[in-house]
C-alpha cells in the first residue's frame, strides 16, 4: 500500500509538473507573439517605405492601426498625373484639353515645393530626394524650374510622353505615394491603435501574472502575494503600455524559464566581460572587508574575549564549539590516525628509549658491576621494545578507559585552564595581537596584489569549462 501510495504521489507530482510546463510554454509563446508585434510596431514607421514598395499588402491593413491616411496634397497630385495620362491616351499631345491640366500640374508642382507635404511625415530624406531626381533629369539646379519645364507640352514632345511619364511613374510616383498624414489627439501627439490591440495582452499577463503569484504565495507559507508580486517584478514590464521594448526582459526569462529557447549560451557570452571584472572587484571586496573586519576583532580584543570569556559570547547551543573540536580531532587522532601511524611511533620510541637507557646513570653502574659488564645487547632492545610497546597502548587505551578518561579529561580541563590564564596576560594579549593583525595585513597586501596581476576573465573562462565538464558528466 505504501508503495502504491509512493507511485501514485509521484504520477499526481509529474502530472503538475507538465501540466505546469506546458502553461508556461503557452504563456511564453504568447508573450514572444506580443513583443514581436510590438517590435513590428516600433519599426513601421521608419519600415513604411519598404512594405510600401515590398509588400503592399501589409500597408493596407496596418495604416490604419497607425491612423495613417493617405496625404490629401500628394493623392490631388498623382490624380491630376492619372487624369492626363488618360487623356493622353486617348486624345493625344496635341489636343485642347491637354494644356490647362499640363497647367494645373504646374501649379500644384510649384506648391509641392513652397508646402512642402512630406513635412508633417518627417520625410525630409523623400523630399529631398524627389527633388534631387527631377533637377537631375531635367539638368537644371532648380527644383520649380525642373516640374515646370516637365510639364509643358514642348518638353513632352522632345523626350515623348511615354518616356517622360514612364519615368514619372519609376521615379516620382513612388516618392509621393509613400507620403502620408496622420492626426494628432487633444494632447498634440499623433493618432496610434495599437494600444487596442496591446490592451488584450496587457489584460492577459496581468490576470496571470495575480494568478501566479496568488498559487505560489499559497503553496509557500511565509511567502505573502505581495513578496511573490515583488519576486516577479520583471513581468511588470509587459503590463506598461509604453516603452514596450523593455518587454524583451521578461520574455527572455520566460522563454529560458519554459525550456522554450535555451539562452544560457547567450546570457553567459552577454555577460562574459561584466561578469568577470565585476566578480573580481565582489570577490577583493569580500576578502578585504573579511579580513579587516576580523583585524578589528583582533584590535579590539573581541577574539580574545570569545575564546577566554565564552560564557560572553553569543553561542547557537549549549555545546562548547572548542571542547567538542578538541574532544573530536583526539578521538580521530587515539582511533583512527595512531593506528596507522604505529610503526613509525614505535620506532621513534623505540630509538628514544634505547638511547636513554643506554646513556643513564643505572646502565653505566650496571656497566660496573662483575659479570653484568657484558649485558647483551638484546635485553636493551628487548627493553625499549617493550617500553614504547607500553607507551603506545597507554596512549591507544587510556582514552578509552573511564577512569583513564577522566583523568585525560582532567588533564586537558586544567591544560585549557592555565593555558587561558596565561593568555590573560595583559602583555602576552597585545603581544599576540600585535603579530595577528599585522599576519592580517600582510595577507590583505598580498592577496590585493596577486589578484592585481591575474585576469579575470581567465578565470571565469576557467570557471565556465569547470561547469562544462561538470554538466558533461553521466547523471548519477
Amino acid at each position: 500500500m505504501a508503495e502504491q501510495a509512493l507511485v501514485k504521489d509521484t504520477y499526481a507530482d509529474s502530472y503538475k509538473n507538465r501540466g505546469r510546463n506546458w502553461w508556461n510554454k503557452l504563456t511564453a509563446l504568447i508573450a514572444l507573439a506580443n513583443i514581436l508585434l510590438a517590435l513590428f510596431n516600433l519599426s513601421y514607421i521608419p519600415l513604411r517605405d519598404v512594405y510600401v514598395r515590398e509588400f503592399p499588402k501589409i500597408v493596407t491593413v496596418y495604416d490604419p492601426v497607425k491612423s495613417i491616411e493617405p496625404h490629401p496634397d500628394t493623392q490631388r497630385y498623382l490624380k491630376t498625373v492619372e487624369a492626363l495620362t488618360v487623356q493622353l491616351s486617348q486624345q493625344g499631345l496635341q489636343a485642347p484639353p491637354i494644356e490647362p491640366v499640363l497647367q494645373e500640374l504646374r501649379q500644384q508642382s510649384n506648391e509641392l515645393i513652397e508646402e512642402n507635404p512630406f513635412l508633417a511625415a518627417n520625410k525630409f530624406g523623400t523630399f529631398a530626394k524627389l527633388k534631387l531626381r527631377m533637377r537631375d533629369h531635367l539638368n537644371t539646379e532648380s527644383a520649380k524650374q525642373a516640374f515646370s519645364q516637365f510639364w509643358r507640352q514642348e518638353y513632352l514632345a522632345q523626350a515623348g510622353w511615354e518616356n517622360a511619364l514612364s519615368f514619372f511613374d519609376s521615379e516620382v510616383r513612388p516618392l509621393l505615394e509613400s507620403n502620408y498624414f496622420r492626426p494628432t489627439d487633444e494632447n498634440g501627439q499623433l493618432m496610434d491603435n495599437f494600444w487596442r490591440i496591446d490592451l488584450y495582452f496587457i489584460a492577459f499577463f496581468g490576470i496571470e501574472l495575480l494568478g501566479r503569484t496568488f498559487f505560489i504565495s499559497r503553496r509557500q507559507e511565509k511567502l505573502t502575494w505581495g513578496d511573490a508580486l515583488w519576486r516577479r517584478w520583471y513581468d511588470v514590464l509587459l503590463l506598461l503600455p509604453t516603452w514596450r521594448w523593455l518587454r524583451i526582459i521578461p520574455v527572455s526569462v520566460r522563454s529560458h524559464q519554459s525550456g522554450l529557447v535555451n539562452m544560457e549560451r547567450i546570457l553567459a557570452q552577454v555577460t562574459h566581460e561584466p561578469a568577470a571584472y565585476l566578480a573580481d572587484r565582489v570577490s577583493m571586496f569580500l576578502m578585504v572587508r573579511l579580513i579587516n573586519q576580523t583585524k578589528e576583532s583582533v584590535d579590539k580584543g573581541d577574539m580574545a574575549r570569545a575564546i577566554l570569556q565564552p560564557e560572553a559570547y553569543v553561542q547557537v547551543s549549549d555545546i562548547n564549539k572548542v571542547d567538542a573540536i578538541t574532544d573530536r580531532l583526539l578521538e580521530l587522532s587515539i582511533y583512527k590516525v595512531l593506528p596507522q601511524v604505529q610503526p613509525d611511533l614505535q620506532a621513534l620510541l623505540h630509538h628514544s628509549l634505547k638511547g636513554a637507557l643506554q646513556q643513564s646513570d643505572f646502565y653505566t653502574g650496571l656497566q660496573q658491576v662483575p659479570g653484568i659488564k657484558a649485558l647483551p645487547k638484546e635485553v636493551t632492545e628487548n627493553l625499549a621494545n617493550y617500553l614504547a610497546q607500553a607507551t603506545y597502548e597507554v596512549l591507544a587505551t587510556s582514552y578509552s578507559d573511564l577512569k583513564g578518561r577522566e583523568l585525560f579529561d582532567q588533564l586537558s580541563h586544567n591544560f585549557k585552564y592555565a593555558l587561558r590564564k596565561e593568555l590573560q596576560d595583559e602583555a602576552t594579549q597585545l603581544e599576540l595581537q600585535s603579530l595577528l593583525s599585522d599576519l592580517l595585513e600582510e595577507f590583505k597586501l598580498n592577496y590585493v596584489q596577486r589578484s592585481t596581476d591575474e585576469d579575470p576573465e581567465a578565470t571565469l573562462e576557467e570557471a565556465d569549462q569547470l561547469r562544462q565538464e561538470m554538466e558533461s558528466l553521466p547523471p548519477q
